[in-house]
């Protein structure tokens, strides 16, 4: 008797045991099935972007409509997702905060996928491939030839960027801003105010050439570390991810994303960048 009753306490114990791992099983299943679903029944995706980053995120002046390569981009993922996109202007800095308190879903400004962020972010597969440059003074490059000779040299920047660090790491004083409109930065290299503005390479070209008056161009001798833009979203929003990565493959296959970034860029920053990329060794991103 006593050994039958061992044997039926053992059973409960087994079955209480698969019980609880079904029911975790379950539980982070519908945690990270989640997102999707939420989005879907509010038929609204909620996507974070500055607004100031020419030709990314920006206002066209005639028209103050939102527009740029990665608006662009989220505006058809949510028309083939069959959802009206609402867009929240904040600075850069405050965006990954954003979606980790789910003020918003996912973030679209030229952000790059590197791996700490992975740690605490899920990001969709890249829709932008590029790499850093630096904007310098036209008459002199600003006193730089090579990636070290960034020491004691004044680089304006975002406060969290992996351009500021770039910076830091070759021993720049980074001169941080705000939600700043590309022509602050640009300004100030031409002014003299600082120096340099490490940055994404076709984000730069963009706004040299927009601003024509000033006395700065891309230095010509400088390409490097090699960049993925994506976007960002929740760390366990895995649905969501797979739904946006579905419709990048069908935007990439039909020539959508081609076409954008053509537009934006003049060339195709959809595609990965052909040429030598110098990748910088210690940078712990």
């Amino acid at each position: 008797m006593k050994k039958f009753f061992l044997i039926i306490g053992v059973l409960f114990l087994f079955l209480v045991a698969c019980g609880e791992g079904d029911s975790e099983e379950q539980s982070g299943q519908s945690e990270s099935d989640g997102k999707l679903a939420e989005i879907e029944e509010k038929g609204e995706i909620v996507a974070g972007t500055s607004g100031t980053l020419i030709a990314a995120s920006y206002y066209e002046e005639e028209t103050d409509e939102l527009t740029g390569y990665d608006v662009e981009v989220m505006k058809e993922i949510g028309k083939r997702l069959d959802l009206e996109v609402k867009f929240e202007i904040m600075g850069i800095d405050s965006m990954l905060p954003a979606i980790e308190s789910g003020r918003i879903d996912v973030a679209v400004n030229d952000i790059e996928v590197t791996d700490s962020r992975k740690e605490k972010n899920n990001f969709s597969d890249p829709y932008k491939y590029s790499f850093s440059t630096m904007v310098v003074r036209e008459e002199d490059n600003s006193g730089i030839e090579t990636l070290e000779d960034l020491e004691g040299k004044r680089a304006g920047g975002g406060a969290t960027t992996i351009f500021s660090q770039i910076a830091e790491h070759f021993g720049a004083e980074v001169v941080t801003y705000g939600n700043a409109p590309n022509e602050a930065y640009l300004r100030d290299v031409h002014n003299g105010n600082t120096d340099v503005i490490v940055n994404d390479y076709f984000l730069s070209k963009f706004g040299v050439g927009a601003f024509p008056e000033f006395d700065i161009h891309l230095h010509p001798d400088l390409k490097f570390h090699p960049t993925e833009q994506a976007v960002a979203m929740d760390k366990d929003a895995n649905d969501l991810q797979e739904r946006i990565n579905e419709v990048l493959a069908e935007m990439r296959e039909d020539g959508t994303l081609s076409e954008l970034a053509t537009k934006f860029y003049q060339e195709d920053a959809s595609k990965e960048p052909e040429g030598e990329i110098e990748e910088i060794e210690g940078l712990d991103l």
